[in-house]
C-alpha cells in the first residue's frame, strides 16, 4: 500500500492527499488566519461560467474549504482509479492520462460536498463573535491576581451563552484583581483585556 502511494503514477494524488492535510493542519494552527478569509462568491451574470463553478460547488463556501475538500477528493478517486485499472488491465495509467480524469471525476462529489457544509457553515458562523463584543461584559478571574502590566487568566460568557478564556489585568493603576473576583471588560489591547472592578469583592457576605 505505501509503495503504490509513493508510485510515479500515483505521486500527484498522494501530494494532493498531503497538500490537503498541510493546509488543514495550517488552519487549525491559525497560522494563515480564520478560512473564511479567502472567500470566493459565484455571483454575477457569467452564465455558463457562473452556473458551471456553482455546480462545482466554489462560491458556496470559503475557497479554502472547498480546496481541502477537492484536493482529498481528487486524491482518493484518482488513487482508487488507479488501483481499479491496475486490476482490470494488469498496470495503472499514466500520471498524465490519470489526473485530469480523476480531477473531472472529483468536481461532483466535491460540489455534493460544499453544498453538505454550507448548510451547516451558517449555523456554525452565527455564534462566532468578534472578540470586542466581549467588551461590556463580565468577567472572573480564575487564577492568580492581575496587576497593571501583569494580566491573569479570566472567564467570561459571551452573548450566546458560550464561554470564553482570555487574559485580563487592571485599566487603572495600583488596582489588582483576586481569584475569584468578579470585573467589566473596558477595553482591548491586543489579546489583553482591561476592566474595573465591581467593588464589592472585599465586602463582608452575609451566608
Amino acid at each position: 500500500m505505501i509503495d503504490q502511494f509513493f508510485a510515479p503514477e500515483n505521486v500527484v494524488f498522494s501530494a494532493a492527499l498531503v497538500l490537503m492535510l498541510l493546509i488543514g493542519a495550517v488552519q487549525a494552527l491559525g497560522i494563515v488566519g480564520d478560512i473564511d478569509g479567502a472567500d470566493t462568491h459565484a455571483d454575477g451574470d457569467g452564465g455558463a461560467a457562473d452556473a458551471l463553478l456553482a455546480w462545482a460547488g466554489i462560491g458556496r463556501i470559503p475557497f479554502l474549504m472547498w480546496l481541502i475538500l477537492f484536493l482529498a477528493l481528487f486524491g482518493l478517486v484518482g488513487l482508487g482509479l488507479q488501483q481499479l485499472l491496475t486490476a482490470l488491465t494488469g498496470g495503472p495509467a499514466t500520471a498524465l492520462l490519470a489526473a485530469p480524469v480523476a480531477g473531472i471525476a472529483a468536481l461532483p462529489p466535491t460540489g455534493l460536498a460544499a453544498r453538505v457544509v454550507a448548510r451547516i457553515l451558517p449555523s456554525v458562523e452565527t455564534t462566532a463573535i468578534d472578540r470586542d463584543e466581549l467588551l461590556g461584559t463580565r468577567a472572573t478571574i480564575t487564577v492568580g491576581t492581575a496587576s497593571p502590566g501583569n494580566p491573569a487568566p479570566a472567564k467570561c460568557i459571551d452573548r450566546h451563552g458560550h464561554p470564553h478564556q482570555i487574559m485580563v489585568e487592571p485599566d487603572s493603576p495600583g488596582q489588582s484583581f483576586q481569584t475569584g473576583e468578579t470585573i467589566l471588560l473596558v477595553k482591548r489591547e491586543g489579546e489583553i483585556f482591561k476592566g474595573f472592578s465591581n467593588g464589592d469583592f472585599y465586602l463582608p457576605r452575609l451566608d
